[in-house]
């Protein structure tokens, strides 16, 4: 049943519908996403809590649960959205029905983007450079060819190129692209060579032991960025790739260590990370569960996970997987199944490292886990699954846009 037949059975007024409409984005009025592109917090609709919160919980839960149901495809799922915007109540049914990504395979709030994907099967995204600006977005969809207007906006990411390294900085909004913003994601960080880069998340780590280095890299005035705005990175991820000055190793090699995930996950029975909410700041814009925590922090800082293992135990280790020369081609060749029509440097699929230590069952060694592939000028998709999340998946991606002149 359609979100707006719902609510006019449950109101009987119109006017109450078509203010709920108008601001949660159902009319013509407003789009209200779960990226939100360009609005703020006071954009949540504010609704009368009496005349909502007196539903059955049975009610709800039945009337939620057949709304996610049947929108399972953006833009249709924003009604999903809509649903948690309305009421408390509201929310934690909302909260009850909506599955991660690993287990529904679908992507609904921004919380969505830092939990993991599927186990079996891949989620399908495609990348658009914008070479004038420097800037990367991410949408979900096969490619602009085929989604069209239906391609939903996921994170962007602009490239700040300085003297000794560069930076890729990860955002939520289009059109909010800063360290010191509310949508701030994290950033990717590259050394003078391109060989390694570093993958730090706004989002601390779940149950992992962290430290700081307990001093500040740069201060932050407090006008320019709001008190309950924490300006931390967390080192999640290393990508390394192998020095090539020769050029006599063929396509690059690479490997990423990914510090918060164990290598168990790869295992039977094994899991990865999951976060619920966002921890600080994001929760009252985004999340429509948790409300933030009112810390405070005024300064910018790196936090990296204590410890060679942490308590997660031993890390798990992403190799590329090896292309083969194909003789009538002339040239390195993998299966991307469709997924990459254009011939690039920057192609590639990773898997999990088979160490025998690890006990890397065989299947999950041959299972591609993010595979990126050249389909355009401009045009790159990214393919990912369980244990990768879609940011960490868009981290690694960047990774080969930067330059790397002795890796290649």
């Amino acid at each position: 049943m359609p979100f707006i037949s719902i609510l006019r059975d449950l109101k009987g007024k119109r006017g109450l519908e078509e203010k709920v409409e108008q601001e949660c984005g159902l009319g013509e009025h407003r789009s209200f996403d779960f990226s939100v592109e360009g609005s703020s917090s006071s954009s949540y609709p504010v609704v009368d809590q009496s005349r909502w919160a007196s539903l059955p919980h049975e009610l709800l839960l039945d009337i939620i649960g057949r709304v996610e149901a049947d929108e399972t495809t953006w833009p249709a799922r924003r009604a999903v959205v809509c649903c948690a915007a309305v009421c408390r109540s509201w929310r934690g049914v909302v909260r009850e029905v909506v599955q991660t990504p690993e287990e529904c395979g679908l992507l609904t709030f921004p919380m969505s983007l830092k939990q993991p994907g599927p186990r079996d099967s891949l989620i399908q995204c495609f990348i658009r450079r914008e070479r004038a600006t420097s800037t990367y977005r991410l949408y979900l969809g096969l490619s602009p060819a085929i989604s069209g207007d239906a391609s939903k906006f996921l994170l962007v990411a602009k490239r700040i190129k300085k003297a000794t390294k560069t930076d890729f900085v990860i955002s939520f909004a289009a059109n909010d692209i800063s360290h010191t913003s509310e949508y701030y994601a994290g950033k990717l960080r590259s050394n003078f060579f391109g060989s390694k880069f570093y993958v730090h998340d706004s989002q601390p780590p779940c149950n992992a032991p962290i430290q700081s280095h307990g001093w500040s890299r740069k201060r932050i005035s407090p006008k320019k960025v709001a008190p309950r705005i924490p300006i931390c990175n967390f080192n999640v991820a290393t990508i390394a790739y192998e020095l090539n000055v020769l050029r006599t190793r063929g396509p690059r090699r690479m490997n990423c260590t990914m510090h918060m995930i164990p290598v168990s996950s790869t295992q039977e029975g094994g899991s990865a990370p999951t976060p619920a909410t966002f921890s600080y700041g994001l929760d009252e814009t985004f999340s429509p569960f948790t409300p933030s925590d009112g810390r405070r922090q005024d300064s910018a800082s790196d936090v990296h996970i204590s410890g060679k293992y942490g308590s997660i135990g031993k890390q798990l280790i992403l190799k590329n997987k090896i292309p083969r020369w194909h003789e009538q081609l002339q040239c390195w060749c993998l299966n991307f199944k469709g997924r990459a029509t254009v011939a690039s440097v920057k192609n590639f699929q990773l898997v999990a490292s088979g160490d025998p230590s690890d006990n890397v069952p065989s299947p999950e060694q041959e299972t591609v886990v993010l595979q990126f592939g050249k389909i355009g000028k401009d045009i790159f998709t990214m393919d990912y699954q369980y244990p990768l999340s879609a940011f960490q998946a868009f981290a690694i991606c960047l990774s080969s846009f930067d330059t790397k002149p002795v890796c290649e």
